[in-house]
């Protein structure tokens, strides 16, 4: 379990760095309004990576599978930006898979460099 709660925080850790990476990226390039729909989705990101986080460490302990209760994090937050005029529902898309990215920046960095643990 040691090493599940390292991938974790590392995981955690680089998805909050790519997203203010990312959110000063954004507001240089287009607006701060963009870019704060970007930090929504982002945060929503990391949200979801908690809670499904929290299922798979569950797993080992209940016999059941792996909730899909928390992808109506993601439905709830594109609904509340597809009626209010501020939010932009693209921004906060790819904000909200700035945790896939993290995800993908592990598994080539594990890949390319495996001893760098």
């Amino acid at each position: 379990m040691q090493e599940y709660y390292q991938l974790q925080r590392e995981l955690f850790s680089v998805t909050v760095v790519m997203a203010a990476v990312v959110f000063v990226s954004v507001w240089v390039v287009y607006s701060l309004n963009i870019a704060l729909n970007y930090l929504i989705g982002a945060c929503t990101g990391v949200v979801y990576l908690r809670m499904l986080a929290r299922n798979v460490e569950q797993l080992g302990k209940n016999t059941g599978s792996i909730s899909k209760t928390r992808l109506a994090l993601l439905v709830g937050v594109i609904l509340v930006a597809s009626r209010w005029d501020q939010l932009q529902i693209m921004p906060i898309f790819l904000g909200f898979l700035t945790y896939k990215a993290a995800v993908i920046f592990y598994m080539l960095r594990t890949t390319i460099l495996p001893n760098s643990n």
